[in-house]
C-alpha cells in the first residue's frame, strides 16, 4: 500500500520526463491547427510584413515623399483670358470672333519666388522625410522586442501550463491513493480533505494556465498582423542560453545612442525646425510677380476708335505696410525649441533605455544562474526527501504538501527567471542595435 503511495507522489518528474511531457503538449496542440509551428525569426519576419502599425509607419513615408514633391515644385504661370468694353447700346458688330467690337486680353502671370523659398521648401519636406524614415524604422526597432517578448510570453505560458497538469496529475493520483488508505483505516480523513482540496487548486491553476496562454497567444498573433487561430500558434525557438555581456565603454555606448532611430528621427525634426525658421524669415523677402498681356481691340463700322492690337508688361511687388510675418516667425521660433527640447528628451529617454535593459538582462541572468546552479536541485531533493519521508509514515500530510507547493514555486519562479532574460535580451538587443533574435 505505501508503494502505491509513493510512486505517484515521488515530487516533480526529471527534467527529461519535462521535456517529454512538454513534447507531449506540443504535439497535441498542434494537432488543433495545421502547421502551428513557429519560429522566432519567421515570427519577426512575419510581422515586419505584415504589422498594422509598421504598414502605418510606411504610408506615412510614402506622404513625406509626396510632400517633398510638391515642395520643389516651382510656381505655375498663370494664364488669363477676358474680353471687356462690351458696349450694349452699340452691339459687337458683324464679322467673326476676331473682328468683334470687343475689347479682349491673353495674359499670364508669373510669381517669382525670392529669399531662396522654394530651396528652403524643399529642405525641409526633405528633412521631414528623413525624420518618416527614421520612424519606420523606430517601429521595426519596437515592434521586434514586442513580438520577441510575446514570443517568449507564449513559450514560459506553454511550459507553465506543463507544470501545472504535472502538479494537478499528481495530486489527482495522490487523491485516489489517499481514499484507498482511508477505507483501509491508514489515513485520517483529515487529511484526505487537506489532499483534496490541494487537488482542486491545482485543476484551478490548470484552468488559470489555460487562459494565460491563449491571452499570450493572441498578443502574439495581433503583433504578426496575420489572420490565423492563435489556439494551435507553437513557438519552437528555446530559451536563450548564452551568457550576458553587457560591458561598453562610454564612446560605445555613445555612438549607440547616436545612430538610434528613435534619435535620429528626432535629430531630424530639430533640423526641419531650423529649417522651417529660415522659411519664416525669409517671408519678410517680398516676391514679384511679372504679367505680360497681350490685347485685341480692332476697327469697326461701330467702333472708330479701335487701337488694335498691344502689348502691356506688369509687375506686382507686395507692400509690408500693416504686417510683416511676425506671427510666423515667433511660430517658427518656439517649434524649434520645442524641436529642440524633445530631441533632449529621447536621448535621455534612450539613454537610461539602455541602462535599463542592461541591469534588466543582468539581473534576469543571474537568477536564472542561482536556480540552475542550486535553487532547482535543492527544491527537488527537499520534495524526495519529503515523500520518501511521508511513504513510510514518517512526515504527515502537511509538510508532503508544503514541500510540493515549494517545489512547484520554485519552478515556476524559475520559469518567471527565463522568461524576463529571454525577454530583456530582446530589449538590450534592440538597444544596441543588434539582432531580436536569440
Amino acid at each position: 500500500m505505501s508503494r502505491s503511495m509513493t510512486m505517484p507522489m515521488r515530487g516533480a518528474l526529471p527534467r527529461a520526463s519535462l521535456c517529454l511531457l512538454l513534447a507531449l503538449l506540443l504535439q497535441t496542440t498542434a494537432s488543433v491547427a495545421s502547421n502551428g509551428n513557429l519560429a522566432l525569426e519567421e515570427a519577426l519576419h512575419t510581422a515586419h510584413s505584415q504589422n498594422h502599425d509598421l504598414r502605418l509607419a510606411s504610408i506615412a513615408i510614402a506622404s513625406a515623399r509626396a510632400a517633398s514633391v510638391m515642395a520643389a515644385a516651382a510656381p505655375n504661370p498663370m494664364l488669363t483670358v477676358q474680353t471687356f468694353g462690351i458696349n450694349p447700346h452699340t452691339g459687337i458688330g458683324a464679322g467673326s470672333l476676331r473682328d468683334k467690337t470687343v475689347d479682349s486680353a491673353v495674359r499670364i502671370d508669373q510669381l517669382i519666388e525670392r529669399g531662396d523659398k522654394r530651396a528652403l521648401r524643399t529642405q525641409n519636406a526633405m528633412q521631414l522625410e528623413s525624420a518618416a524614415q527614421h520612424d519606420l524604422d523606430d517601429v521595426q526597432r519596437q515592434l521586434g522586442i514586442a513580438v520577441s517578448q510575446a514570443y517568449y510570453d507564449v513559450l514560459a505560458a506553454l511550459e507553465k501550463q506543463v507544470i501545472t497538469r504535472q502538479s494537478a496529475a499528481l495530486y489527482d493520483a495522490t487523491v485516489v491513493a489517499a481514499q484507498k488508505r482511508l477505507k483501509a483505516g491508514d489515513l485520517a480523513s483529515a487529511d484526505v480533505a487537506r489532499l483534496q482540496i490541494d487537488a482542486l487548486r491545482g485543476q484551478n491553476d490548470v484552468l488559470q494556465s489555460g487562459a494565460d496562454l491563449s491571452r499570450a497567444r493572441e498578443v502574439l498573433v495581433l503583433l504578426l498582423g496575420t489572420r490565423d487561430d492563435p489556439a494551435g500558434l507553437i513557438p519552437t525557438d528555446p530559451w536563450p542560453a548564452k551568457p550576458f555581456d553587457g560591458h561598453l565603454s562610454q564612446p560605445v555606448q555613445d555612438a549607440l545612442l547616436a545612430r538610434r532611430a528613435d534619435v535620429l528621427a528626432a535629430q531630424a525634426r530639430v533640423d526641419a525646425a531650423v529649417t522651417a525658421h529660415k522659411q519664416a524669415l525669409a517671408l519678410r523677402t517680398r516676391d514679384i510677380s511679372v504679367g505680360v498681356q497681350f490685347d485685341h481691340y480692332p476697327v469697326s463700322a461701330t467702333n472708330t476708335q479701335g487701337s488694335g492690337n498691344t502689348v502691356g508688361i506688369a509687375l506686382q511687388i507686395p507692400l509690408f505696410a500693416r504686417y510683416q510675418y511676425d506671427g510666423e516667425i515667433r511660430l517658427a521660433d518656439s517649434l524649434r525649441d520645442s524641436a529642440t527640447e524633445n530631441l533632449a528628451r529621447i536621448r535621455d529617454l534612450a539613454r537610461s533605455d539602455l541602462a535599463r535593459s542592461r541591469a534588466d538582462a543582468q539581473a534576469a541572468f543571474e537568477r536564472i544562474a542561482r536556480y540552475d546552479d542550486g535553487l532547482l536541485a535543492a527544491a527537488r531533493k527537499s520534495v524526495d526527501a519529503t515523500e520518501f519521508a511521508y511513504s513510510h509514515g514518517a512526515l504527515g500530510v502537511m509538510d508532503v504538501l508544503d514541500a510540493r507547493r515549494t517545489w512547484r514555486a520554485t519552478q515556476l519562479d524559475a520559469l518567471a527567471a527565463r522568461a524576463d532574460y529571454a525577454k530583456s535580451l530582446a530589449a538590450w538587443q534592440a538597444a544596441t542595435n543588434e539582432r531580436t533574435a536569440p
